[in-house]
């Protein structure tokens, strides 16, 4: 896709080049330009001192900056997470997580704005699908919590509201941008994509030979229970789903992550946790348990600790590398959409 199709914010520093050339720019002036937006992540024209006021006036004209508005912020009392809700230029909303580890910060951001995969247990798509996230709406969640907390993300998810692989072309985009040297240059290996399971869009991914991390939201053994939560596993069986993931592992050498929500009597037995092994297995896949965030709109309730531990040790007894995930920022509206729902409902 040529450059004109993109926002500003969303062009390479080659398209804007070619762009600014056409316009009757000298071509320096796009790493300029790259430079205020990328790395100094300048939220106006008006910030960017070395070029003209004559420039800066067509530009504003011609390309309006696409930079978000915080709206709403939440910070967790028990380990400081943040959780920020953004408008975004057509007055949309998405929500955003800010997380200090002792490794680094990480922000989890969303794709689009609404989702339409429809899963049982998750609040972003109770209200539906409204539109994707272009490459510079997703960049600017990073950008806006960095300007905001003036502290330096290190690891970005891609596992808020919205399934990334079905707004496939911007996060490639979104991607190349977010690793770019010219820009944040965040390394590929700390970016990891979450997805319920777009089979064509795996294998599409895995033939870009990208280093980043894949997250398979898996969240069931069997194709009955995960059909029962998720209506993608209607379009798709988990043997489709498996062969994508052996063809991603295959194509990349990145092992993969398979989510998995435990939902209190639904999918957290023992006899889950063996199906789960022999799916992980031959994968060397890591599995990130996640007691589910309940939500008032559904009665799915988070499995007991007890039963939690259980599945974990069966899972290690099978040689399987499995964490459970850190709840963090439990004391705010901590499940994805829960912030931008309720404004919606005020």
């Amino acid at each position: 896709m040529d450059g004109s199709a993109w926002d500003i914010k969303s062009m390479t520093l080659e398209e804007l080049k070619d762009m600014l050339t056409e316009e009757g720019e000298k071509p320096f002036r796009a790493s300029q330009i790259y430079d205020w937006m990328h790395k100094k992540l300048a939220e106006d024209y008006g910030q960017m001192t070395n070029l003209s006021a004559a420039l800066r006036e067509k530009l504003a004209e011609k390309h309006p900056l696409t930079a978000l508005k915080p709206v709403d912020m939440q910070q967790s009392g028990i380990d400081g997470t943040r959780k920020f809700l953004f408008a975004l230029p057509d007055g949309n909303m998405v929500e955003s997580v800010w997380m200090k580890y002792k490794h680094g910060n990480s922000v989890c951001i969303s794709s689009q704005v609404g989702c339409r995969m429809g899963c049982r247990f998750c609040a972003s798509t109770l209200d539906g699908w409204e539109r994707n996230l272009l490459p510079s709406e997703m960049l600017d969640q990073i950008y806006a919590i960095t300007r905001i907390t003036g502290e330096r993300v290190s690891n970005v998810v891609v596992m808020g509201t919205g399934e990334p692989l079905d707004n496939y072309d911007n996060l490639l985009r979104f991607i190349r941008l977010l690793t770019d040297e010219n820009g944040l240059h965040i390394s590929q290996r700390n970016v990891t994509v979450s997805t319920c399971g777009l089979v064509p869009q795996m294998k599409r991914l895995a033939d870009e030979h990208l280093a980043i991390t894949l997250a398979l939201s898996l969240h069931a053994s069997s194709d009955e229970k995960r059909r029962e939560l998720m209506p993608v596993a209607l379009k798709w069986r988990l043997d489709e789903l498996m062969e994508a993931c052996a063809y991603y592992f295959e194509q990349t050498g990145r092992r993969m992550t398979f989510e998995y929500a435990l939902v209190g009597g639904v999918n957290d037995t023992l006899e889950d946790a063996q199906a789960l092994s022999a799916l992980a297995r031959p994968l060397s896949a890591h599995i990130n348990l996640i007691p589910v965030n309940p939500i008032k709109e559904r009665d799915y309730r988070q499995s007991e600790r007890a039963q939690i531990e259980a599945f974990k040790g069966r899972l290690e007894r099978n040689g399987i590398n499995v964490t459970v995930r850190r709840e963090m920022g439990r004391d705010i509206d901590g499940a994805c959409g829960q912030l931008r729902r309720r404004h919606l409902e005020k």
